[in-house]
């Protein structure tokens, strides 16, 4: 393990300086989603449905768990698509919103394309591209960001636009966009006392403190069904793309009815596994006593070592952004303990170049 200083020089992308100014995209990214469109004229009852892969789709991810649990967004369906075309119940009510940050993600503009056929609420997220092409020949609805970024480092633009323009959604209470707006300023002091804590190589950054602790094991994160379960998804892409290590994750209660179970075989790799509990103080007292229940019964396995994180503040989009954001510090630290840089993605370009010859 290299020495604290010494970490930086595989960082030769610099994704540091990207997550150090991560509060400052969040402020970016709330000023363009001052501008986003509006979804209007639709019914009540229309389903929303975000299509998009990676770290486009993750931003969706995110505003369907906090709007699930939002008191008076509840109402929402808001699906996340992240295949070709639409999914079969796409008819003229819906709302498709196409969400690509290059804009030329295939499985997105076929979505973009098939849902040009079913309905005429559209809107688009994108930095240009062919997606914005077609938006702009359709006179569909585009929100433009900041290019410039790996797209799972753009997840400030992925979310808080399409949060809003989503919020605007008839079957939305007022109550529901008057708690998020009041909401914001904590997120924004929360994450900047994270940048600041975890810029630096120190004994009191807690990501790299978690970092040293999934070094050299396979970790698995577990995060409840409500409220986490997405940031629980963005930790495995996060340790997958920026560490290149494999990781993986489930959700409580799911997982005490199958993989608790699994946590015997085979021993060599229990033995070299991490767990990490993402927990949030709201989680239903019921999923609270489990994730206690599945502490003590890992323990019991040997498993070591079991790390609880919970997200700052007090409002729900604070603490879901503030988890979010300590797990992606978390997968940078880790990344430079292996040894390699965490910007770059060479086996996915590689697997883009080896579909692009088979058209």
């Amino acid at each position: 393990m290299a020495t604290a200083r010494a970490l930086f020089d595989h960082d030769q992308s610099n994704m540091r300086a990207v997550l150090r100014t991560f509060p400052e995209q969040v402020r970016h990214a709330l000023q363009i989603a001052e501008q986003a469109p509006q979804l209007e004229g639709i019914e009540v009852r229309a389903d929303v449905i975000v299509a998009g892969l990676g770290g486009s789709a993750i931003g969706a991810d995110m505003v369907r768990s906090y709007c699930e649990v939002l008191p008076g967004a509840e109402k929402l369906r808001l699906h996340v698509w992240r295949g070709y075309g639409v999914p079969p119940f796409t008819d003229r009510s819906s709302v498709v919103i196409a969400s690509s940050y290059s804009g030329n993600t295939e499985e997105t503009l076929s979505a973009f394309k098939e849902a040009r056929k079913r309905t005429t609420h559209l809107v688009c997220i994108t930095t240009g591209g062919q997606l914005a092409q077609l938006a702009r020949r359709a006179k569909v609805p585009c929100i433009l960001i900041p290019a410039g970024f790996q797209p799972r480092c753009a997840i400030g633009y992925s979310f808080f636009p399409l949060l809003m323009t989503v919020l605007s959604h008839p079957a939305v209470e007022e109550r529901a966009r008057r708690a998020t707006e009041k909401a914001i300023p904590e997120t924004i002091e929360v994450l900047e006392q994270l940048s600041q804590e975890c810029a630096e190589p120190t004994r009191a950054n807690p990501a790299l403190q978690l970092a040293k602790a999934l070094y050299g094991r396979l970790p698995i994160v577990y995060a409840a069904y409500q409220r986490t379960d997405a940031i629980a998804l963005r930790w495995r892409g996060q340790i997958q793309e920026n560490a290149k290590q494999l990781a993986f994750s489930h959700v409580v209660p799911e997982m005490n009815h199958n993989e608790i179970n699994a946590w015997q075989f085979p021993p060599e790799i229990i033995r070299n596994a991490a767990v990490i509990l993402l927990r949030d103080r709201d989680d239903h007292r019921r999923v609270a006593l489990r994730f206690d229940a599945l502490a003590t019964i890992l323990r019991s396995a040997r498993v070591r070592p079991i790390l609880t994180v919970e997200g700052r503040g007090t409002t729900l989009l604070a603490r879901m952004l503030s988890l979010m954001y300590l797990g992606d510090w978390t997968s940078y630290y880790l990344a430079l303990l292996n040894g390699v840089d965490p910007t770059p993605v060479p086996v996915i370009t590689q697997l883009k170049e080896i579909l692009a010859r088979a058209e």
